[in-house]
């Protein structure tokens, strides 16, 4: 029998895992070359996947929400044109002797621990178990809302969102002997009390917003933030863009904004100083090579995402403009490839752009630093002339820095961020374009 296995494809050079969010077919489809067949989630890309065989749908070896690892057999396609099983987490409907070591036939796998488990679990729940340190007793002890009361993911998910990571021990515990036992604030999920009125409005959160929401709260866990403020003079640079903006557009084709200028100054300053261009695992510190740095770009749908420019030290400021230009209109459109949001090691903000003077950001995990970049406005500012001190109008802008504390103490984090500005006010405005 001539099959063809489809399988998660790797969707970027640090990506393992991806989230099925999309079933486009059904066991018994005929399907051809290029016809899409199921939809894949990373953290902030959506992909579709084409069939690259013509044949019939034999299988389908995963669901919606479901989390797969890349490599994994996702669909079977059945070169012949039959088509006679499917798998899925609830059920397993063989077509052949499952007993059988070359049925190909997924069998959902029993946890043990001191003895054999009464109940059958799936990979992913065993997975999810491991990861967060669930025992067997505690999965015992759980009612499931699958056939025959299995347990399956959403039932999963649910108990850990609900504050169960306590240890089993614990459980017992607080079952037995409610009244006598008390629960340490830092293993139980803390509920704000939420008050609805009847002219509110609820939305749900949607797929992005969520794995945002997720990844701010575990950089808040994970990381000690501090943010240090610095206020740059730039007028030479904004004067220099003043004069030649127009000449740069007409002579390359791209539109000149401020940020590659911004860009290009914490590139040459990440080289100065490696320990901000690092990241934390565990006790070890990880020195980065590259210097990849993220650009924080606001969606058409009100999200955010991060597109990376990867070896942003060694592109000039017409490089880094065609970079920053493309990924801004990519980014707006949710158009860009997963390769393009992987490997940031700096990230940049810029919260000029929607009037703010400054702000306190928060680091993009595992990096250790990013940099918020404020609106430049004039100012008056005493400089020093020939005949003493002078006032003068300036354009001034606030730059800062959240750092993470572990490893980015203020003397490092500070010296990094004044550099970042000394390069601004010294700008070169002989250069050209």
């Amino acid at each position: 029998m001539s099959e063809f296995e489809v399988l998660i494809p790797k969707l970027g050079e640090s990506i393992q895992e991806a989230t099925i969010t999309k079933i486009f077919v059904k066991v018994g489809d005929s399907v051809a070359e290029d016809d899409l067949l199921f939809e894949v989630a990373t953290d902030k890309v959506d992909s579709e996947i084409p069939s690259p065989v013509s044949g019939t749908v034999k299988s389908i070896n995963c669901q919606v929400d479901e989390l797969l690892a890349v490599g994994k057999v996702a669909m079977v396609i059945d070169l012949s044109g039959k088509a006679t099983r499917m798998v899925t987490d609830d059920l397993v409907i063989p077509d052949i002797d499952a007993n059988s070591p070359k049925s190909g036939v997924v069998q959902p796998n029993v946890l043990t621990s001191k003895g054999k488990s009464s109940k059958f679990y799936s990979p992913l729940v065993k997975n999810i178990a491991k990861r967060e340190g669930i025992q067997l007793e505690e999965l015992e002890n759980l009612e499931g809302s699958g056939i025959g009361g299995r347990i399956q993911k959403s039932d999963l998910l649910k108990y850990i969102e609900e504050g169960s990571l306590l240890s089993f021990k614990d459980h017992s515990q607080a079952k037995s002997s409610v009244s006598n036992s008390s629960v340490s604030e830092s293993t139980q999920k803390q509920v704000v009390p939420m008050s609805i009125g009847a002219e509110d409005t609820i939305m749900a959160m949607d797929r992005i917003r969520k794995l945002i929401a997720k990844h701010m709260v575990m950089s808040k866990q994970t990381a000690p933030h501090v943010t240090s403020f610095v206020e740059a003079d730039a007028t030479e640079m904004v004067l220099w863009r003043t004069r030649f903006k127009d000449a740069f557009q007409s002579k390359y084709g791209e539109k000149l904004t401020f940020l590659p200028f911004f860009t290009e100054a914490v590139a040459r300053a990440l080289t100065e100083y490696p320990m901000i261009n690092s990241s934390v695992d565990g006790d070890n510190i990880i020195l980065r090579k590259k210097i990849n740095i993220g650009i924080a770009v606001a969606t058409n749908s009100g999200n955010l995402i991060v597109p990376v420019i990867k070896d942003a030290n060694e592109k000039n400021l017409l490089g880094l403009t065609k970079d920053i230009n493309q990924f801004a209109e990519a980014g707006r459109n949710e158009k860009l490839n997963p390769d393009q949001l992987q490997g940031g090691t700096f990230t940049i903000t810029n919260f000029g752009s929607f009037g703010n003077s400054m702000g306190t950001p928060i680091i993009n995990q595992p990096q250790v630093a990013i940099l918020a970049i404020g609106t430049i406005e004039k100012k008056p500012a005493v400089i020093e002339t020939a005949m003493g001190d002078a006032i003068v109008v300036r354009h001034k802008v606030f730059l800062s820095l959240s750092y993470d504390h572990r490893v980015v103490d203020g003397m490092l984090g500070g010296k990094f961020l004044r550099r970042v500005a000394d390069l601004i006010e010294g700008f070169d405005s002989k250069r050209i374009i």
